[in-house]
C-alpha cells in the first residue's frame, strides 16, 4: 500500500470476509508466495487488504473489548486518527522506528470467590490495530505447524472440541489425568525464549523488533509507567498467538513421548492409565517446563487424579469404571459460578419489573447453556431450574412488602382466599416463602414461562 490511510471496508470487501477463516486464506496466499522467505513480512502487514480486515476486526469488537488505552482514544475515533496520521505511522513501521505506547493496567477478579485478580494489559486502539494486522499475517505462518491437540485461540478450533477429545481418551481407558497448571503463565513468559521461537519462522528483523517492543512496552498504573521484562499480558490481539508459539514446544514434547493430551491455552491435561504413570509424567514435565521454557508449574493447583475429581474447561465427568463411558457434566465450580451470576442479576431485580429481570436472566442462561450443551447429565439443569424459579419468587415476595399486599397479589394470581390469607401470615423470611405452596401455585412454572423465562432443561434438549 502506498502512503494512503486505511479506510473503512466497503460493503463488498466486508461481505467477502464474513466466513470464518477467509482472512487466513487471503494472508495464506501471500505467505505461500513468500514461501520460506519471511524477511519482507512487514510489507504484508501493511498491505491495504490486510489493514482493512484488521481495522474492521478492531472496530467491530464486543463492547467490553473496546476500552481505551492510556491515550484515551476510542475505537470510534481510530478511523479519523488514521486518516490524519497513517502516512507517518506507516513510515515508522517500515523503517523499524515505531515505538508502542505503554499499556493500561486493569485488574479483574478471577472467577470464584477469594481467588484474587488477573491483570489485563489494555493497549491503545492504534497498537491494537497494528497487532491485529500482524496477527493476520502470522497466523497462517504458525498455525499449520501447531499440534492437533492444541485448541485454544486457533481458527476453526474450540473448547468443545478439546472437551470431546478428552472424553474420547477417557472412554479408551485412560482413567487418570495429569492436570497441569502453569503459575501466572501470561505474566511469566520469558521474552528471549519466546522471541527465539518466533524467529524460527519470521526473518523480517523489523517485525521481530516490533513484536519485542510490544512485549516490553511498559505498564501504566496510577500514572506511573513500570518497565516489563517478562510476560505477554492478556488484552492485546497478539498475546494468544504468542502463547501458542511459546507452548508449542510442550506440545511437540508430549507428541514425541506418545501421550494422549489436550491443551487449551495454558490449560493442559494429559491422560494416562495409572496413577504411577501420571506421577512420572508430572515430574518429567515439570523439569521440562522449568528447565527449557522457564515456566513454573503451580504445584498447589496441579494434580494427578481421576478425571471426575478435576475440571477441564468448565466440564467434569461422572464417576465411572472402565469400560463404562464417562458422561460429561458441568463441573461443580461452574455451577457455583452460574449461581453467583444469577444472584447478581436477581439481586438487582428488587424494584424492577419481573419481566425485565427474566429478560436479563435469559440473556445469561442462554449463553451458559450454549457452552454446556455437551453435558450428558441433565440433573444439574433441572435442579438449577428450580433454584432459579425460587429466586424469582423471592423477588416478588420482597416486592409485595406488606402482608396485605401479598394477599392481594396472590389472589390476583388465582389463589383461593383461604390459601392467600394463610400465606401472608407465615412470619417466615422471603427465601422460605419463595418455596412455599402458595407461591409455587401462584407463581407457577407455567406462569413464569408465560412471562418469558427460559428453562435450562428445555434449552438443553433443543441444543
Amino acid at each position: 500500500m502506498a502512503a494512503e490511510m486505511p479506510r473503512e471496508p466497503r460493503k463488498e470487501v466486508a461481505s467477502s470476509h464474513r466466513e470464518s477463516g477467509v482472512e487466513r486464506q487471503t494472508t495464506a496466499a501471500a505467505a505461500d508466495q513468500l514461501g520460506p522467505q519471511t524477511d519482507r513480512l512487514m510489507e504484508e502487514v501493511l498491505h491495504t487488504e490486510n489493514l482493512l480486515i484488521a481495522l474492521k476486526k478492531v472496530t467491530k469488537k464486543k463492547k467490553k473489548r473496546k476500552a481505551p488505552g492510556v491515550d484515551g482514544m476510542t475505537v470510534k475515533q481510530l478511523p479519523g486518527f488514521l486518516r490524519r496520521e497513517w502516512p507517518a505511522i506507516r513510515e515508522q513501521l517500515l523503517t523499524g522506528t515505531y515505538i508502542p505506547t505503554p499499556i493500561r493496567r486493569k485488574d479483574i477478579p478471577k472467577p470464584g470467590k477469594g481467588k484474587g485478580t488477573r491483570m489485563l494489559g489494555i493497549p491503545t486502539v492504534l497498537d491494537r490495530f497494528i497487532q491485529q494486522a500482524i496477527l493476520l499475517v502470522l497466523t497462517p505462518i504458525f498455525d499449520p505447524g501447531f499440534s492437533d491437540h492444541s485448541f485454544g485461540f486457533r481458527p476453526g478450533r474450540s473448547a468443545h472440541q478439546a472437551v470431546e477429545q478428552a472424553r474420547g481418551y477417557m472412554a479408551e481407558g485412560y482413567e487418570w489425568v495429569v492436570d497441569l497448571d502453569l503459575e501466572k503463565f501470561f505474566d511469566q513468559v520469558n521474552h528471549d525464549i519466546l522471541m527465539s521461537r518466533v524467529a524460527r519462522k519470521v526473518k523480517d528483523k523489523r517485525l521481530l523488533k516490533l513484536i519485542r517492543r510490544f512485549l516490553t512496552a511498559g505498564i501504566m498504573d496510577k500514572g506511573m509507567v513500570t518497565p516489563r521484562e517478562r510476560g505477554t499480558p492478556q488484552g492485546g490481539p497478539l498475546s494468544p498467538l504468542l502463547s501458542n508459539v511459546m507452548l508449542d514446544d510442550l506440545d511437540k514434547e508430549l507428541e514425541q513421548r506418545g501421550h494422549r493430551f489436550c491443551r487449551y491455552a495454558d490449560d493442559c491435561n494429559i491422560y494416562v492409565k495409572s496413577k504411577a504413570a501420571g506421577e512420572r509424567v508430572m515430574a518429567s514435565l515439570t523439569r521440562f517446563l522449568e528447565g527449557k521454557l522457564r515456566l513454573k508449574v503451580n504445584q498447589k493447583k496441579s494434580a494427578v487424579d481421576r478425571p471426575c475429581n478435576r475440571k477441564f474447561l468448565g466440564y467434569s465427568v461422572t464417576r465411572h469404571r472402565y469400560p463404562l463411558i464417562p458422561r460429561l457434566r458441568p463441573a461443580p465450580e461452574s455451577i457455583r459460578r452460574a449461581k453467583d451470576r444469577i444472584r447478581e442479576i436477581t439481586h438487582k431485580g428488587r424494584g424492577r419489573n419481573i419481566r425485565k429481570v427474566i429478560e436479563d436472566l435469559n440473556s445469561y442462561t442462554r449463553g451458559w447453556m450454549t457452552y454446556f450443551r455437551l453435558s450428558e447429565v441433565v440433573g444439574e439443569f433441572k435442579t438449577l431450574d428450580g433454584w432459579l424459579r425460587r429466586r424469582l419468587r423471592k423477588i416478588l415476595w420482597q416486592q409485595w412488602k406488606t402482608p396485605r399486599n401479598r394477599r392481594r397479589q396472590l389472589l390476583k394470581l388465582g389463589l383461593n382466599s383461604d390459601l392467600a390469607r394463610r400465606a401472608k401470615d407465615t412470619g417466615r423470611g422471603a427465601w422460605w416463602n419463595a418455596a412455599s405452596e402458595p407461591m409455587n401455585y401462584g407463581v407457577s412454572t407455567s406462569r413464569l414461562a408465560q412471562w418469558g423465562l427460559l428453562s435450562l432443561l428445555q434449552m438443553h434438549r433443543k441444543l
